[in-house]
């Protein structure tokens, strides 16, 4: 008899060939719910300014599942002793930790649904997948929220110094050209341990650690908060805040039944049944894509300029500066606005607008990386260093914008 071979391959450009490691996870992957993922960007608009950011988080989830994989190795080789059901728990909940994205992932978090992030619907669909895979998916859950008795096989999968980060990192780099984010992942790999049911890394590893960190500090300022990322990210969201607007007022917004369903509705936790994650799992890049290169000609200016920028890439101007933008300054830029476009002042608010971004390469009050002393003794890592000052990557730096169109002002 015919048997049909699940233990497939794929070719990855940072690893190489990706071994599926069981037919659960076969399974898994070919699911309608994960297969969404090769319409999800990974970096949402960020190819407005690194053309090459085009990955998607199915790139990074494969990605992040092997380096699971490495890990699991590593630590049975140094006597952790790993059950059969544990590893297969971390590699299903590595492989599903983003299942939840939106479209665009990170710049509409907020804007599809109300109050609601990626961590929670991703949690939704493991629990429903959970059901369609008769309860195989028990331990991946425990692990996913933090509820496995062995808190380290939670640090694999969310923690400063997890797989998602290390994945996430070095395809990011790879994939916008920004070498300062590179990392030597199987190095630090190589280095983890567990010690009292703890993560840890070796102290031979604490150098890769800080290259880690720096790279990650590297990565915000450079890609993730570019200023060019962030005016095209806020043009975003107001984009979808507006056609939401139109809606209310009775004028039709074409859209494609899914993201129609988020734009009528005000969907919160507890109104996020089964039926709501079936339409969130039609949802995804193309849909607000769709709809964006629709609105153009949508008779509202604001709608319909809004999207010619984005399509155009035709952006806002954006001033970053150290202190917080005055409320005078904006004012005057929205009485511009507002007699250029001859619009309302609520209307000339979608274009002049202010905001902070934030960068902390090192939090040393949550989910603290460790390092294992050769004398037996764990310490934090930005108490240990010398090469490095970590103390100062683990503050927190604010920077203001304000963004406006030039032309209008």
């Amino acid at each position: 008899m015919a048997t049909s071979n699940k233990l497939k391959i794929f070719n990855d450009p940072i690893y190489g060939f990706i071994r599926i490691p069981n037919t659960q996870i076969f399974d898994l992957i070919g699911h309608p719910y994960f297969q969404r993922l090769r319409r999800i960007s990974q970096m949402g608009l960020s190819y407005l300014v690194y053309p090459g950011a085009h990955h998607t988080r199915f790139h990074h989830a494969l990605g992040s599942m092997f380096l699971m994989q490495k890990t699991i190795q590593v630590l049975n080789f140094k006597g952790v002793g790993l059950k059969k059901e544990e590893e297969d728990g971390l590699l299903a909940a590595i492989l599903l930790h983003d299942i939840g994205h939106g479209p665009f992932s990170h710049a509409m978090e907020h804007s599809i649904v109300n109050g609601i992030d990626h961590e929670y619907i991703s949690l939704k669909f493991m629990e429903e997948l959970n059901r369609i895979f008769n309860g195989s998916l028990t331990v991946a859950l425990a692990i996913f929220s933090g509820k496995h008795p062995k808190k380290f096989l939670n640090q694999l999968v969310s923690s400063q110094l997890d797989m998602d980060r290390l994945d996430y990192l070095k395809r990011d780099s790879f994939y916008t050209g920004v070498a300062e984010g590179n990392t030597n992942a199987e190095r630090l790999i190589t280095m983890l341990n567990v010690v009292d049911g703890n993560l840890v890394v070796e102290e031979k590893g604490i150098y890769s650690v800080e290259k880690f960190l720096l790279a990650r500090r590297f990565m915000y300022w450079q890609v993730y908060l570019h200023k060019t990322g962030v005016v095209a990210e806020q043009l975003l969201i107001n984009i979808l805040k507006r056609a939401r607007f139109l809606i209310g007022q009775k004028i039709h917004v074409m859209a494609s039944p899914s993201l129609l369903y988020f734009l009528e509705n005000n969907i919160r936790k507890e109104g996020f049944d089964k039926s709501t994650l079936d339409i969130f799992s039609k949802l995804d890049d193309i849909d607000v894509m769709s709809a964006i290169k629709a609105w153009q000609d949508h008779k509202d200016f604001v709608l319909s300029k809004l999207c010619e920028m984005i399509i155009d890439r035709k952006l806002l101007h954006i001033k970053i500066k150290k202190g917080p933008v005055s409320a005078t300054k904006i004012s005057e830029k929205i009485d511009m606005v507002r007699h250029n476009y001859n619009i309302d002042k609520e209307e000339a608010a979608y274009f002049v607008f202010n905001g902070q971004i934030e960068n902390k390469a090192y939090n040393q009050e949550s989910q603290n990386i460790n390092i294992l002393k050769k004398n037996g003794k764990i310490v934090d890592v930005a108490k240990l260093t010398d090469h490095l000052n970590l103390s100062a990557l683990s503050k927190t730096v604010t920077k203001h914008y304000i963004c406006y169109p030039k032309e209008a002002v």
